[in-house]
């Protein structure tokens, strides 16, 4: 339970999927305010280092039905999408989604969203399950002047996401869309496992090949669909995966996490993502306090760390100096399953962000070495679509 800051506790909140997890014997956790599971019983083959190690070598399925949907759709909803999102909307195809984010006017982050466009006057923003109702609040305040209807549909789908350089195979003997047509960051439609019309996203938050399925939110059609997507897996090893090792798949492809990486006092350039930044857009929101913040010069911007003695960099430590002085912290640490190392995401002055450079992450009380590395930690080996 949650506390209102009346005192009152709220339910969290589950998934049409929820009495699955618990049957399969998940570990579950809060999250976000959502029941979740964070790895799933060892005797099944499973556990966060065996989900992780199925991920990056065959498949892994995973519940993400918490995150949430925010549908834009009319004449003006291109412009709409335009001027709350920081990413080049007017590049998509139909059928094509993007990187992007909604800004605050001081360039800070309300939230990450992958921005997917549907129809020719049709978008969907796909957002994070703890800022759903702060984004659905701010879309809709921010989009008024625009001829655009806005709609919150975080509740009407159950949405799954197949992940691994088997997905492609384990999905394709489930759907009738030819998703070998389907490129990274592209969507479809098609049959799957005997539901119509369903949206398939190539899309994924695990630094693999996968997709991402949206079906109807009820919990007979999940636990249908879920069991289904298990059984057609079985010959590529498929295997139930949480919030771990969701986590730990994350980190090594140096993914961003609202709350660690990106936040409402982090701007744009110091989290390094500049790339997906247009800044030749006429307007958007947070666009001159963007100018103004690069004009000045950032303090403090995003690395990548490795251990090079005994010790894991954990949330939240601090990040020292050679004289053992105080100069950042880390916003995200792991040990990384696939890449057998120790790996942190932190930020740190500029004079400190080159390859290379040696830094200490306090660890009880004691400073233990650390090396700026290249970022992401982990690449997928590319492959022909």
């Amino acid at each position: 339970m949650e506390a209102t800051p009346a005192g009152i506790t709220t339910a969290i909140r589950k998934t049409a999927l929820n009495a699955v997890h618990r049957q399969m014997g998940a570990k579950m956790v809060e999250f976000n305010g959502w029941d979740m599971p964070v790895e799933y019983p060892a005797a099944m083959g499973c556990g966060i280092i065996n989900e992780h190690m199925a991920v990056r070598t065959g498949v892994g399925i995973f519940d993400v039905s918490h995150m949430g949907d925010i549908r834009l759709a009319g004449p003006q909803a291109l412009a709409a999408v335009q001027h709350i999102s920081m990413n080049d909307a007017s590049r998509l195809a139909v059928g094509q989604a993007q990187y992007s984010a909604l800004l605050y006017p001081e360039g800070t982050f309300v939230d990450d969203v992958i921005v997917h466009r549907l129809g020719d006057d049709e978008y969907l923003l796909v957002i994070n399950a703890g800022t759903r109702e702060k984004d659905f609040s701010w879309v809709r305040d921010h989009t008024g002047e625009f001829k655009c209807a806005v709609e919150n549909l975080s509740d009407d789908f159950t949405q799954i996401a197949i992940q691994g350089p088997k997905a492609v195979n384990l999905l394709q003997k489930l759907t009738d869309a030819d998703l070998s047509a389907v490129k990274f960051y592209w969507v479809t439609r098609g049959t799957l496992c005997r539901l119509s019309n369903i949206l398939i996203g190539r899309t994924g938050y695990t630094a693999e090949d996968g997709f991402e399925i949206y079906i109807p939110a009820d919990e007979a059609t999940g636990a249908r669909v879920w069991y289904e997507i298990l059984a057609a897996g079985k010959e590529f090893g498929v295997v139930p995966c949480g919030l771990g090792a969701r986590n730990t798949l994350r980190l090594e492809g140096a993914l961003s996490l609202y709350g660690h990486e990106i936040s409402d006092t982090i701007n744009v350039w110091e989290a390094g993502l500049d790339r997906f930044c247009k800044m030749e857009k006429q307007e958007f929101v947070g666009r001159e306090a963007l100018e103004k913040a690069k004009a000045a010069g950032i303090k403090r911007t995003l690395v990548g760390l490795e251990m090079v003695e005994r010790g894991i960099a954990r949330d939240g430590y601090k990040v020292l100096d050679g004289s053992g002085s105080e100069i950042g912290y880390v916003t995200s640490g792991s040990p990384a399953p696939f890449l057998k190392r120790n790996i942190a995401l932190a930020y740190v002055p500029p004079q400190f962000a080159a390859v290379g450079a040696g830094v200490k992450v306090e660890i009880r009380g004691q400073g233990v070495g650390a090396v700026v590395v290249p970022t992401p930690f982990y690449k997928r080996p590319k492959k022909s679509f």
